[in-house]
């Protein structure tokens, strides 16, 4: 089917009840298109995730998986999935830290060869980025960081608990 054929719904008016669903779909278009570029460049297993963190311990050095998730704005969660993908693909190795509990993360030779072409598609997609946002009327990076500050202010789950009906048993 077209497009233009009535059968097929014409897409979504954005409003606030499609917000998770357009954000994810962002995510894919973004991601989706760097990984892309990953295979373009002959490295069809590597994900655009962990290009900040091959980057920030390039420059940083070794780093617990703490600093590493404070550095690039995730949970400690999240790094520490992102890392053990890394650790399977032979980009990164894990040490124990100081106390049982830490591991320290370092780049692994084969993330080492890697650096000179990461940071050439860094480069690009940076620009890429800063073209995309000179179309925006506001831009999406300062969007994004006012966005998790008024989630760290007050979760989406509070506010959805004062904005359900009173009967509503989310409270």
């Amino acid at each position: 089917m077209r497009a233009s054929d009535p059968a097929v719904p014409e897409r979504a008016a954005p409003g606030p009840e499609l917000l998770g669903t357009r954000l994810r779909h962002l995510l894919d278009l973004l991601d989706g298109d760097v990984a892309e570029v990953y295979r373009d460049l002959g490295l069809p297993w590597f994900r655009p995730r962990f290009t900040p963190i091959v980057r920030m311990l390039a420059d940083a050095g070794p780093s617990p998986i703490r600093a590493i998730a404070r550095a690039i704005g995730v949970t400690h969660s999240a790094a520490s999935q992102t890392v053990t993908q890394m650790a399977r693909e032979e980009l990164v190795l894990l040490t124990p830290g100081a106390d049982a509990r830490q591991r320290i993360v370092r780049l692994a030779p084969r993330a080492e060869a890697l650096l000179p072409t990461l940071d050439a598609e860094w480069q690009a997609t940076t620009a890429a980025a800063a073209a995309l946002e000179a179309e925006l009327p506001y831009p999406l990076t300062r969007l994004i960081a006012e966005a998790l500050d008024a989630l760290e202010r007050r979760p989406m789950r509070q506010r959805i608990a004062e904005a359900a009906d009173p009967d509503y048993p989310l409270t």
